[in-house]
């Protein structure tokens, strides 16, 4: 068997029901599809069901241990010689598979990774919120853009790797937090060929309001320091600039003497940003929306960051990551 699409879940029935319903229109066929429910109290196994005699599909249901540790369950029980893993919150084109094989087929190699892209279906806010993990403003295109301040590293929403290289690496770590990172940084440091496929690109829900937003970006801020604690040589120029970024809204909000001229940056910026956001979207409300977006996730990432620069690099405290009770409400 070419592929197998690992698929973590976690209450999330009415996503997953979109995920494998586009898994069905792949032009490329040889594939089978593993759910694994990380102790779900709203399970998915009913939605699984629907799909049975369309796929080739296969349901697990466990304890909870997080998502990393659910994506090794399920790759333990895989028979592809590629492992696709994917978020319950995609949705996949349905030349995805089609371009995956093409690039493979063109160049050798053991990990990949694709972008993601805002569906016309979805809200405002998750367009928004989209722009803003994926612009070069606000990112550096480091998550798959072309335009890139930083070599490309796959996100666990749309990844690939070898099944051999994932068994001779161990999988996931149990970091909570930025697992994907790590396992993207191991693959580099075992001397493995990973590398972007630009087509390979998959429609990414993410966060479905704003708050949600925050946290999830606020624990990648706390995951950066976790792994430069790991990596020390991780840790880039461009993952410093949203401290950089906030640290400076902080100070206008201090009302600190070049208050002027920080506003007049400030304000550019969000021009810029409404600007851009506004001719992609082709919606100035959109615009608007991801100027917010765009302010927590610098702003929330840099909170993130500091504090666990703090915690880690100058209390010396282990390891650690925020909201674990209600990270998701």
């Amino acid at each position: 068997m070419r592929y197998s699409f690992i698929i973590p879940v976690y209450n999330r029935p009415d996503e997953v029901d979109e995920l494998l319903e586009s898994l069905t229109r792949q032009t490329d066929k040889d594939f089978e599809v593993i759910v694994v429910e990380d102790g779900s109290s709203v399970p998915c196994k009913e939605v699984v069901k629907h799909y049975a005699d369309c796929l080739d599909i296969h349901y697990y249901n466990k304890p909870n241990s997080g998502p990393g540790q659910t994506r090794n369950y399920g790759a333990e029980r895989s028979n592809g010689e590629y492992l696709i893993i994917l978020d319950s919150d995609c949705i996949l084109p349905e030349g995805y598979l089609a371009a995956v094989g093409a690039e493979l087929q063109r160049e050798r190699t053991d990990a990949f990774g694709g972008p993601d892209r805002a569906h016309e279906s979805f809200s405002d806010v998750q367009k928004a919120i989209n722009y803003a993990m994926t612009s070069f403003f606000t990112t550096g295109g480091i998550r798959g853009g072309k335009k890139k301040m930083d070599k490309f590293y796959p996100r666990s929403f749309n990844m690939g790797v070898r099944a051999e290289v994932y068994k001779t690496l161990g999988g996931f770590s149990k970091m909570r937090f930025g697992e994907d990172i790590d396992f993207s940084i191991r693959i580099f440091k075992g001397g493995y060929v990973c590398r972007l496929f630009p087509e390979a690109w998959v429609w990414h829900k993410r966060r479905t309001d704003l708050k949600k937003f925050f946290k999830q970006v606020h624990n990648s801020g706390i995951a950066r320091i976790n792994l430069y604690k790991k990596y020390p040589e991780s840790l880039k120029i461009v993952h410093l600039l949203p401290a950089v970024f906030t640290l400076g809204v902080l100070f206008l909000l201090l009302g600190a003497p070049i208050c002027v001229w920080s506003l007049s940056l400030l304000l550019l910026f969000a021009l810029i940003i409404c600007i851009d956001s506004t001719l992609q979207n082709n919606s100035l409300k959109i615009g608007m929306l991801s100027i917010v977006a765009s302010f927590i996730q610098l702003t929330g990432y840099g909170t993130g960051f500091l504090r666990a620069w703090w915690k880690r690099c100058v209390l010396k405290k282990d390891e650690f990551a925020a909201f674990e009770k209600n990270f998701y409400k």
